[in-house]
């Protein structure tokens, strides 16, 4: 038992209350019970983490160690308290060896291991092409690779957006069945797939969705092909590639 992840625990299930959130999770008996897993989900906002840890905890009582961007841990606060819950700090576009080395610990160690596939928040809500980290840890440790999704979570904390209330906002979870691969299949054709499942989550999810924009200017939460004003796809790829050439003159 971690004494801090178990605090924040509390902390989560307080905020859900207090702010009345509509929290609800669905096939969380595809993770395992026992055992190592990647736990793989999209990233729509910045407690995705919170929500899909929520998840698993909600339907087997494990705690997941997720990895997350080197960012969040230079931050004052924020750091201490993802070093103290053992997650495990990336430094994207950087030497990725040190992350994954520890990922691999943690797997051989029996944990369960929460990656964003995608790498960053889609500005548009629908699932980025992302890239193949998860599915290759999957792989490389020989461990079930377990896709999820997460809905609602932007209408309380995303990027470009300050953390609001949204008092009585629905967030809702679901977790597939685990991904099958090979031992010697390429990674990018299991992350394909990976994605595959993500995307279908994703869909299904927005459209058990209980609630709806409150009016024009409530639609910036909803994707453009659901008749939303968030950016399309093709626009948030263009941002996130300006974002990846920005970080990269920034840390040159």
């Amino acid at each position: 038992m971690n004494p801090v992840y178990s605090a924040a625990v509390a902390a989560s299930l307080t905020s859900f209350q207090t702010f009345g959130w509509k929290v609800r999770a669905f096939g969380q008996h595809h993770v395992p019970a026992s055992g190592p897993a990647v736990i793989a989900t999209n990233h729509v906002g910045y407690l995705d983490f919170v929500f899909a840890g929520y998840g698993v905890r909600r339907g087997t009582g494990r705690l997941v160690r997720f990895v997350a961007k080197r960012e969040v841990f230079d931050n004052a606060v924020a750091g201490p308290l993802m070093r103290a819950m053992g997650h495990i700090r990336i430094d994207r576009g950087g030497d990725t060896h040190i992350a994954m080395s520890e990922v691999a610990d943690a797997l051989a160690g029996g944990d369960l291991v929460g990656m964003f596939p995608e790498g960053t928040i889609s500005p548009s809500f629908v699932p980025l092409a992302g890239r193949p980290g998860a599915a290759r840890m999957a792989i490389e440790s020989r461990v079930p690779l377990v896709p999820g999704a997460v809905w609602g979570s932007q209408r309380i904390f995303t990027k470009g957006r300050k953390l609001r209330p949204a008092y009585g906002t629905a967030v809702l979870i679901s977790f597939g069945p685990p991904i099958d691969y090979a031992p010697d299949e390429d990674p990018l054709a299991v992350h394909e797939r990976l994605m595959a499942s993500i995307r279908t989550q994703v869909d299904a999810l927005q459209r058990r969705y209980p609630q709806q924009p409150k009016g024009p200017d409530d639609t910036w939460w909803q994707p453009a092909h659901l008749g939303g004003t968030a950016p399309t796809p093709e626009e948030a790829e263009q941002r996130a590639r300006r974002d990846r050439e920005a970080r990269r003159r920034r840390d040159a």
